[in-house]
C-alpha cells in the first residue's frame, strides 16, 4: 500500500529539485523517491556503537585458529576417515 508524504520547502528549494528533476527528465515526485531511496542506502543498517561493542565482544574470546589450507586439510582428513567407519 503507498502512502502520501507531505514536505514543506522553500521556494528556491523547490526550483532547486523541479530543476534537478527535468535535468534527468523525471517527476518531481520521482526524483524525490529516488532520492529518497539512494540516500537510505547510504545509511548504515546498524549503529557503529553496535558493531564495535560486537567486534569487542567477539576480542574477548580464544578460539583456536590455523592456516586456511590446514584447516581445509583437517577437514578434507575428517570426512575420510568419516567414510572409513
Amino acid at each position: 500500500m503507498s502512502k502520501r508524504l507531505q514536505v514543506v520547502l522553500e521556494e528556491a528549494e523547490l526550483r532547486a529539485i523541479q530543476r534537478a528533476a527535468r535535468s534527468k527528465q523525471m517527476t518531481v515526485a520521482e526524483w524525490v523517491r529516488q532520492t529518497l531511496r539512494a540516500a537510505r542506502r547510504r545509511e548504515p543498517a546498524t549503529d557503529a556503537r553496535k558493531k564495535m561493542e560486537a567486534v569487542r565482544a567477539a576480542t574477548r574470546h580464544s578460539f583456536p585458529t590455523a592456516d586456511i589450507e590446514r584447516m581445509l586439510e583437517e577437514i578434507e582428513s575428517g570426512y575420510l576417515s568419516a567414510g572409513n567407519r
